[in-house]
C-alpha cells in the first residue's frame, strides 16, 4: 500500500523522524524520545506536522442552519472568527467524529476534521446536507502545522506582525503573514498547553516550519505523533476511535457540554435525549494505578472478579510521574475511591477511580 506523505516529509527526513504509518500516512512518531519530546512542549514548546487532518468547507446562504442540524453543539452563539469544538452525530447517539468549526460568515465555515475520517465525514456531510449548501474537501489545499508549549506566542510572535495576544482562545484569524507566507492562525491546540494552529498552503510549509524551529532556537524542537499522543492523554483530551466512536456516545464520554438540547433538532438528538433522562449505561472513569503495570486501551476493568468495562487510553503521564488510564465502565460501578482491577498480561493489577488525576496547565490563555 502507498502511504500518503504531507508536504512536510521532507523535513521530517532532514531531522531524523522515525515515520510510521499512521491511518495511511507517513508520519513521525517520534525525532529523539517520547518522553523528551513530551517535557519539552511542557516546558518550553514543540512543532508539530498535523497536515493529515481534514478540512472541509461548508458555504451557502442555509449553512449556519445546516450545521446546528448536522451537529451537537450551539453554532448559533459563535461569532465570526470564532472556533467551537463539536460532535456530529448518528441518528442513534454514536459519534460520526468530533470536529473544530471555524466561523468565518453565517455563510462560511470551515469543518477541521480527524484524518482517517476524512472521506466519511466528507460523505456524511454531503449526504445530510440541505438544499443549496455546497460542501468541499479543501483538505489537499493546506498544509497544517501546530506549536505548542509555554513558549509558543514568544517564538511565533518573531515572524509576524500581527500582535498574537489578540487572538483569544479559541479564536482564529485568516491571512496573516507569518515568515513572509499567508496563512490562517487559530488559538488551538490538542495538547493542554497554550499554543497555535497554523494552516497554508503546502507549498509554503517547508519555510515557515523552518523558520519557526530557526527563531526559537533551543527553546523548540519537532514533535512526533507520540509525544502528541502522550501530551493530549496526560490532558484527558479525547481521542476519536479510543474516547469516542460509533458505539460510545458523547455523554457517556463525559462530553455532556458539548451537546445542546435547547437549540432547536440535531441528527441524533432524540436518541440522547432519551440516554439523558436514563442516565448513560456506561460512564467515562478516571483511573489511577495502584502496582506496578502499564495500563494500555482494550484492557478490561474488573471489580471482585467481574468485568465492569475496557480502558479506552492509557499509560504514563510523564509530566505527573504516575500510570492514568481512563475508562469506559458500568454505570452501576462508578464509585471515585472504589478500587478495581485492570487486566494486564491476564494478571489483575490494583487502579483506583479517582476524579481530577489528569494535568492542568497552570494558566489558561487569555
Amino acid at each position: 500500500m502507498n502511504l500518503k506523505r504531507t508536504a512536510l516529509f521532507p523535513a521530517h527526513q532532514k531531522y531524523n523522524g522515525r515515520m510510521v504509518d499512521f491511518g495511511g500516512w507517513e508520519l513521525p512518531i517520534q525525532y529523539e524520545s517520547i518522553i523528551k519530546e513530551h517535557h519539552m512542549v511542557r516546558k518550553k514548546a514543540g512543532l508539530f506536522d498535523v497536515s493529515h487532518m481534514g478540512e472541509i468547507e461548508v458555504r451557502g446562504e442555509k449553512a449556519e442552519a445546516f450545521l446546528q442540524y448536522l451537529l451537537s453543539n450551539d453554532i448559533n452563539k459563535i461569532a465570526l472568527g470564532q472556533v467551537q469544538y463539536n460532535i456530529m452525530c448518528y441518528p442513534d447517539g454514536g459519534v460520526v467524529d468530533d470536529l473544530l468549526v471555524y466561523k468565518y460568515t453565517t455563510e462560511h465555515y470551515i469543518l477541521v476534521v480527524n484524518a482517517a475520517n476524512t472521506d466519511k465525514d466528507f460523505e456524511w456531510i454531503k449526504k445530510n446536507a440541505f438544499p443549496g449548501v455546497e460542501i468541499k474537501n479543501l483538505s489537499d489545499d493546506y498544509a497544517q502545522m501546530a506549536i505548542q508549549g509555554p513558549l509558543a506566542e514568544q517564538i511565533l510572535q518573531k515572524l509576524t506582525d500581527l500582535d498574537l495576544r489578540s487572538i483569544k482562545y479559541y479564536w482564529f484569524q485568516s491571512n496573516v503573514e507569518i515568515a513572509g507566507k499567508t496563512a490562517i492562525i487559530s488559538r488551538t491546540g490538542y495538547t493542554g498547553e497554550d499554543g497555535f494552529e497554523i494552516y497554508l498552503s503546502p507549498a509554503d510549509a517547508i519555510d515557515v516550519w523552518e523558520a519557526i524551529l530557526a527563531a526559537g532556537g533551543e527553546d523548540i524542537a519537532p514533535i512526533g505523533l507520540g509525544a502528541r499522543d502522550s501530551l493530549r492523554f496526560e490532558a484527558k483530551l479525547p481521542l476519536y476511535g479510543q474516547e469516542l466512536g460509533p458505539d460510545i456516545s458523547p455523554l457517556e464520554a463525559r462530553l455532556g457540554i458539548f451537546v445542546k438540547f435547547d437549540c432547536g433538532d440535531f441528527i441524533g438528538r432524540e436518541a440522547l435525549l432519551r440516554q439523558k433522562e436514563s442516565q448513560p449505561p456506561r460512564v467515562q472513569a478516571e483511573l489511577l494505578m495502584l502496582e506496578r503495570g502499564i495500563p494500555r486501551s482494550h484492557y478490561e476493568v474488573c471489580q471482585e472478579g467481574k468485568v465492569i468495562g475496557q480502558l479506552s487510553s492509557g499509560g504514563l503521564a510523564p509530566s505527573l510521574e504516575k500510570n492514568l488510564a481512563l475508562a469506559l465502565v458500568d454505570r452501576e460501578y462508578y464509585q471515585p475511591g472504589a478500587e478495581v482491577e485492570v487486566m494486564i498480561r491476564n494478571k489483575p493489577v490494583k487502579a483506583q477511580i479517582v476524579t481530577g488525576a489528569f494535568y492542568r496547565k497552570k494558566t489558561q490563555a487569555s
